[in-house]
């Protein structure tokens, strides 16, 4: 049997966790929208740079990033994103969500067990 619904899945899969995503690129230091992009889209977490403008908009609404406006030496200036102290606690809420998440997924799909370390 074709999974003909394979895109759809992934898609979905990547919704779901690319927020928590970017949170955790933040988490190591401040990003601008572009570089974040770049970074999403190399792991294929987003089809392109289009996407990650409202996402970056709907997380300032909801307090999880902050932003500043920096001159830069390569043209206009850029909007740079940091993570607020509200983005750390629902990053590391996520973390640990996550990590018994996938334990789940991970026993029930008959998966090894891996011996996993969440940060």
């Amino acid at each position: 049997m074709v999974d003909n619904n394979a895109g759809h899945t992934i898609g979905q899969l990547r919704r779901g966790v690319v927020d928590h995503c970017v949170l955790a690129l933040l988490k190591k230091g401040e990003g601008y929208g572009f570089d974040l992009a770049k970074t999403l889209a190399h792991a294929q977490l987003i089809a392109g740079e289009g996407t990650i403008y409202p996402l970056l908009s709907r997380l300032r609404r909801e307090g999880l990033v902050d932003t500043q406006w920096r001159e830069s030496d390569q043209g206009p200036p850029r909007r740079y994103y940091v993570l607020t102290e509200s983005g750390e606690a629902a990053l590391e809420n996520f973390r640990s969500q996550w990590a018994r998440f996938k334990q789940s997924v991970d026993t029930v799909m008959g998966l090894p067990e891996e011996d996993s370390h969440v940060e």
